[in-house]
């Protein structure tokens, strides 16, 4: 089988895979801003025959309890995916502007080996606790707890990371045992419909277990928030669309998990090696053009440092320029699409009339007439108040800010509607723990440190979003909980 754009063109709905009743729509190379295919243009109708094929999936068959069919199905994804690999890396370049050197990581290979990962907890996930002996009323009772599939599960996701984000959401929900429908960002609709050929053609999930709906229309997926069929809504995404979700989500009262956004601060400690925490600050900004919700976009230097920080950041970001995605020595490719790229503008323009400096970069790239460009850049001469230290901007955009010690490094990290991500750079482990203990963030670094992984826990805390993705906990959030007494 090959993978190719013209294999795009279908949803996958009930076990098979059938055209869109609303036709096709225009895939767009960002690095280019040419069209490079088609991919199918989901309707209302296309998608109440997803929720209704999930939902007769969970209440008809025995997927929910059949442990072992789940896992293998999974490492059969697994595996086709990684057969694949070299196909889905080079068209994830092309539709995502990922550069080539992610896609052997985050950008496909990491989210697609972590399948199995998942597979392995639906085989040995302990799904019945006992609880031991009790005696309520008098009576004596045995009692365990058993864990459950929660049901049909729509899962609404990004452009930004679309595998890693597309498999940490069917990954958990499909070993719980829950049937899923499947709504990806119109900007990248190929990273989840080819995924969807891979399963109807590769593998044995049963018809209707999986169903993957590309739209144009975010309206399409918004169905997914209010179908009272569906059980559990899991949204990635912008706060403001995260809020909208949950509210939606809330006339049927289904459960929802939300990752959101982030404004995550990079602190570095006075007895940090400068140069080195700068560095690291200037290549996470720049990496797939800052279009990462857990980048560190705040970089909190000590004030008495504040120039030679500036200068030791400005020269790594010189160093860092935008490049062709699928040249493998690119870290900073294009953004997503033209509206993305003047969004970003517009925060630097906003920089300025707040009276920032812009400090390298702040245009587009010269030589580079066509394709989402922006340059790598470095805002001085804000504190944290500042629109563009609250607000995320999801672009190579750094804004340095001092602080006055490690207890207002870590005031000013706090001091945001977010709480997704961070790190420290020092070399006083005892500093570091405090920092660490003291920033409200669901996951930190330090001197480098990088805690993604499948079995890890990725959440926030504050407008980051509710609940977590990825680990056991990112699993149980597919579950319910049944409680079960027996007299003995």
């Amino acid at each position: 089988m090959s993978i190719r754009p013209e294999s795009a063109t279908d949803l996958l709905i009930d076990g098979k895979l059938i055209p869109a009743s609303g036709g096709t729509f225009d895939v767009v190379n960002p690095a280019t801003e040419e069209v490079i295919g088609q991919a199918a243009d989901a309707t209302a109708a296309d998608m109440d025959a997803a929720i209704d094929a999930a939902r007769r999936a969970f209440d008809t068959t025995g997927w929910s309890r059949d442990h072992s069919l789940r896992a293998r199905c999974l490492r059969q994804l697994r595996d086709a995916l990684l057969a694949h690999a070299d196909e889905f890396r080079e068209l994830t370049t092309a539709e995502v502007g990922a550069p080539a050197f992610l896609t052997g990581g985050p950008q496909f290979a990491g989210p697609a080996e972590d399948l199995g990962y998942f597979a392995d907890l639906a085989e040995n996930y302990a799904w019945t606790r006992d609880l031991g002996r009790a005696q309520p009323m008098g009576i004596d009772n045995q009692r365990e707890l058993r864990y459950e599939a929660v049901g049909v599960v729509g899962a609404i996701t990004p452009w930004n990371f679309p595998h890693q984000i597309n498999f940490a959401k069917i990954g958990p929900a499909l070993a719980a045992g829950c049937t899923v429908v499947l709504k990806p960002a119109p900007d990248t609709p190929w990273a989840a419909a080819l995924v969807g050929k891979v399963i109807a053609e590769e593998t044995d999930f049963p018809p209707g277990v999986i169903n993957i709906v590309t739209s144009s229309d975010h309206g399409v997926g918004a169905v997914l928030s209010t179908d009272p069929r569906v059980d559990l809504v899991s949204f990635t995404g912008s706060t403001a669309t995260g809020k909208k979700v949950m509210a939606a989500a809330s006339e049927s009262l289904k459960k929802v998990f939300l990752e959101l956004g982030g404004k995550s601060a990079f602190i570095v400690l006075d007895d940090a090696d400068l140069n080195s925490a700068c560095s690291m600050a200037a290549f996470a900004v720049v990496t797939h053009a800052g279009q990462g919700c857990a980048i560190t976009t705040r970089l909190l230097v000590p004030r008495e440092r504040l120039d030679e920080a500036i200068a030791a950041t400005r020269d790594a970001l010189a160093g860092l320029p935008p490049g062709d995605p699928a040249d493998p020595g690119t870290i900073c490719g294009p953004l997503i699409s033209a509206a993305q790229r003047e969004r970003v503008e517009g925060y630097i323009r906003l920089a300025r009339e707040e009276g920032g400096t812009i400090e390298i970069g702040g245009g587009r790239p010269a030589g580079r007439d066509r394709g989402f460009y922006v340059e790598p850049t470095l805002i001085s001469g804000l504190d944290n108040s500042a629109r563009v230290a609250q607000e995320e901007i999801f672009g190579p955009v750094l804004v340095i800010i001092p602080h006055d010690g490690d207890e207002d490094a870590v005031r000013i990290a706090n001091d945001s509607p977010y709480g997704l991500s961070g790190m420290v750079y020092g070399t006083d482990e005892e500093r570091i723990n405090a920092v660490v203990d003291g920033v409200r963030t669901g996951t930190m670094g330090v001197n480098g440190g990088i805690w993604y992984s499948a079995d890890v826990p990725f959440g926030g805390h504050k407008a980051s979003g509710i609940g977590r993705e990825m680990g056991v906990a990112g699993f149980e959030e597919y579950l319910e909980s049944k409680a079960v007494a027996r007299p003995v």
